[in-house]
């Protein structure tokens, strides 16, 4: 199939992307790297009478550590997340999420703010950015705002984006002292969006009891969800006293309205996001404790 005709408009600036935003509204979609809306288009299961494309503007790309944040800007490639060097020592959980996202071409092009703010809940980033507490800077004509990860992600495909809004940098606090990170997910093929997943964040002290815990969770709902009652029940606890698969089981024991389709059942990837957790806490904890 083809996509239905639309008009195209290269912004020259942010201040230009976000001037037809308020200009087309509703009818405007944003072009960054491509990799989900083109495909998207070109089956027709969404169309718009304009697109944006912001592919171009070196206002939206670039790594920058600020104080206590790394700010990534949303026009930033996967592939360029990936490799930084200040990623990986500040923020070592995006640099774990992206070997897991697509292939190397669509790394390549896509961008750390479209998968985002296309808010799908098996995207990677978009769970890492929900486990962290990230915050997302948007813009519009009208000023900037910051979104808290937590209120950004609304429903399938949906987020607290206004229709005259641009995601323009995602920023990610630095976890310091003992701390560990992991990622695992399952998929029928590499590649392939991940049928259950999770993302593990865990912070230590030097008696290696929880200090801070973290858990995203990749399929399991309409949007990308956290392992609260497993955060709540082991912070504070020595790590001895932590049963891995207990901690999997209770990660995912809050959740409702978890899907069901022709990759697997809800009950399926209820057992599927439990043993993830559970992979990815074991990771995260051995980690931690070497640090």
């Amino acid at each position: 199939m083809k996509a239905r005709a639309f008009a195209y408009h290269r912004a020259d600036s942010v201040k230009d992307a976000v001037e037809l935003l308020a200009e087309f509204g509703d009818e405007a979609k944003i072009l960054a790297g491509g990799q989900s809306l083109v495909p998207m288009l070109a089956m027709r299961l969404t169309h718009f009478e304009n697109l944006v494309d912001i592919s171009r503007l070196d206002e939206l790309q670039g790594i920058d550590l600020i104080g206590d944040e790394v700010v990534v800007g949303a026009g930033t490639t996967h592939a360029l997340v990936g490799m930084d060097d200040e990623v990986a020592d500040s923020v070592p959980l995006l640099t774990a999420a992206t070997p897991h996202i697509g292939h190397f071409q669509i790394r390549s092009r896509g961008t750390l703010g479209g998968a985002i703010a296309h808010a799908d809940p098996a995207a990677e980033f978009a769970a890492v950015a929900l486990t962290l507490d990230a915050t997302m800077e948007a813009v519009s004509a009208r000023g900037t705002r910051q979104i808290p990860a937590a209120d950004f992600f609304t429903g399938l495909w949906e987020s607290a984006l206004a229709a005259d809004e641009l995601l323009q940098a995602v920023r990610f606090p630095v976890w310091s002292g003992r701390c560990g990170f992991a990622v695992h997910e399952f998929a029928r093929r590499h590649g392939d969006f991940a049928i259950a997943g999770a993302t593990v964040a865990v912070e230590l002290d030097d008696d290696d009891r929880v200090t801070r815990c973290s858990v995203g969770l990749l399929g399991l709902g309409s949007t990308p969800e956290r392992g609260a009652p497993a955060e709540a029940a082991m912070t504070g606890r020595p790590v001895t006293d932590i049963d891995a698969v207990e901690f999997g089981r209770l990660a995912v024991s809050g959740l409702r309205d978890i899907p069901s389709d022709l990759q697997g059942s809800s009950s399926y990837r209820t057992r599927i996001g439990a043993t993830m957790v559970t992979r990815a806490w074991t990771d995260a904890i051995t980690e931690a404790r070497d640090a």
